[in-house]
């Protein structure tokens, strides 16, 4: 009997396959900063300093790299077509590059403390230009290099420090204050004696006032003479002290003393 397909059941398994995927994360590679003045004025014959400094998320070790590159400004000069590389260092060594600055480029930076700055010993006119520096602290040499611009000067043209400006303005002001305490000393003096004046017034003014009582009484005086019967000059006015007692021993009992006045006719 043949079976019947109708009656027979199928089973399928279905298998679900999961695949793995594996990703794999890599470190990013961050940009480092680079630093440097934007422009430096420097005499010429002098020594001079052009900074750079970085900043890196990785620990400075032997394969961190500098490189100080120079462009001239001035168009008949050799490094004024592209940027010539001066300067390298690596694996704390120094490298001079270029004959015109082998001998008076020194490094004077620390690379420990990301600071890769160099001097140049001495500055000639022909410097004049672009300098450029450039850090690679691997992974971490992605960046754009800094970039400073150099003008080498006459000692008549270099502008006037901020030191001078400093010492200027503290004299200014000390002047100033010596100026305000000379014043306000001679305002002082001045208000003092003014009052002083005033109260010699005052007394002045009471003094005055004070004799103007016996003016009263001599002038009362006249009157009462002047209105006395009249006739020849009266004589000097006698007072006499009478004792009633009549006793010798009464020299020290006195009465009461009577003043006559005795007028000469």
């Amino acid at each position: 009997m043949e079976p019947k397909w109708s009656n027979i059941i199928y089973k399928r398994v279905l298998l679900t396959g999961f695949t793995l995927c594996v990703v794999l994360v890599s470190k990013p590679t961050s940009a480092i900063d680079i630093h440097a003045d934007p422009e430096v004025m420097m005499q010429n014959g002098t020594t001079g300093t052009l900074r750079c400094t970085f900043k890196s998320s990785e620990v400075v070790s032997s394969s961190t790299s500098v490189t100080w590159s120079f462009q001239s400004s001035q168009p008949d000069n050799q490094f004024s077509k592209a940027p010539y590389t001066i300067y390298y260092f690596s694996n704390g060594k120094g490298f001079p590059g270029q004959d015109e600055f082998k001998d008076r480029v020194q490094f004077i930076g620390d690379i420990n403390k990301r600071d890769v700055s160099i001097q140049l010993n001495p500055a000639q006119f022909s410097d004049n230009g672009t300098f450029f520096c450039d850090v690679k602290n691997p992974p971490d040499v992605t960046g754009t290099p800094a970039r400073t611009e150099l003008r080498v000067v006459l000692k008549e043209s270099l502008p006037h420090s901020n030191t001078t400006i400093i010492v200027g303005a503290v004299c200014g002001a000390l002047l100033l204050l010596v100026l305000v305490a000379v014043a306000a000393c001679v305002v002082m003096r001045v208000l003092h004696n003014r009052h002083d004046y005033e109260g010699c017034t005052s007394l002045d003014s009471v003094s005055s006032q004070a004799p103007k009582p016996r003016k009263k009484v001599e002038s009362s005086l006249e009157v009462s003479r002047s209105t006395g019967p009249s006739g020849p000059l009266q004589g000097p006015v006698i007072y006499a002290q009478l004792d009633h007692s009549g006793s010798k021993t009464s020299f020290h009992k006195m009465e009461p003393v009577v003043y006559a006045d005795i007028r000469k006719n």
